[in-house]
């Protein structure tokens, strides 16, 4: 699936909830699927600067060139708005991610349903997934220059 795709599907299930209490829950239920990240990357160089809650992001280049991004947040909202994040950008190439316009974010509301410190730190998840994804193409294409 396309990351624009994973968007559109994120989108039409949180148009079909009718409030914003059924939305958190939604939202709540994704980051308690959140699969464990390894407890090896719950360290301060994982941790993402500039979010009011801690969460940490680990992020792999696979052989076949795609990134996969693990995390963890010790707040629930928070755990499941990056586990919405590693749903669209996992699986993709670092040029597809940082080609990526998040449009899901503003279509289901997320912003605006969030306090001041919350979306900063939704902006520095993408952000440091971003960077991770630059990193990987960089690191990417300096070994075919090799």
């Amino acid at each position: 699936m396309t990351i624009n795709e994973t968007q559109d599907r994120i989108v039409e299930e949180m148009s079909e909830l009718d409030d914003w209490m059924d939305r958190y829950a939604y939202i709540i239920d994704l980051g308690n699927a959140l699969p464990p990240i390894d407890e090896k990357y719950k360290t301060p160089q994982h941790l993402i600067e500039g979010c009011q809650s801690r969460v940490w992001l680990n992020a792999e280049l696979t052989p076949e060139g795609t990134v996969t991004f693990t995390a963890d947040s010790d707040a629930i909202i928070v755990k499941g708005i990056i586990s919405m994040l590693i749903e669209v950008l996992s699986g993709h190439t670092p040029q597809e991610i940082l080609d990526a316009d998040l449009y899901f974010i503003p279509e289901i509301g997320l912003s605006e349903h969030l306090s001041p410190t919350r979306s900063n730190g939704l902006l520095a998840m993408v952000k440091q997934m971003k960077m991770y994804a630059l990193a990987f193409k960089e690191i990417s294409s300096s070994d075919k220059q090799s």
